[in-house]
């Protein structure tokens, strides 16, 4: 059993916990399983971390993306989404915020993961271009 989850009885699946209707119950179990998945997400990052590639880890040489198509589940509501992304020879350890309000295109984050990876694209998507504040190391 993962960690975080063993205090908790969850008794429904993670789908219908994420369309909680703000239940307590419902929220305490969905809480419980973003927990754990924040816990084995960490050790992804620390075992690709702890594998040498020459001078560099194999998480340098790894893009992790980690996230969810709804910014807000319950409701269906598929902008603000949370995202992690780790890795891939980027500049990391920094928490970037957009208007919520003039919503940021998620495919620009991807369409500097596409050039990251030597795919000369200059747009995909919806992109307006490469994501700002994400520099290379």
């Amino acid at each position: 059993m993962v960690e975080g989850i063993r205090d908790t009885a969850i008794n429904e699946g993670y789908h219908n916990l994420s369309h909680h209707g703000k239940s307590e119950d419902k929220l305490t179990q969905f809480k419980a399983l973003d927990l754990a998945h924040m816990r084995l997400l960490g050790g992804l990052y620390k075992d690709l971390k702890a594998v040498r590639e020459g001078e560099q880890s194999l998480l340098d040489h790894t893009m992790v993306l980690y996230g969810s198509n709804f910014g807000d589940s319950n409701q269906h509501v598929c902008f603000n989404m949370p995202i992690l992304f780790a890795g891939g020879g980027f500049k990391h350890g920094q928490h970037l915020v957009f208007d919520t309000l003039q919503n940021y295109p998620l495919p620009n984050l991807l369409l500097s993961m596409l050039q990251r990876m030597g795919i000369e694209q200059d747009k995909f998507a919806t992109s307006t271009g490469t994501m700002r504040g994400l520099e290379m190391t």
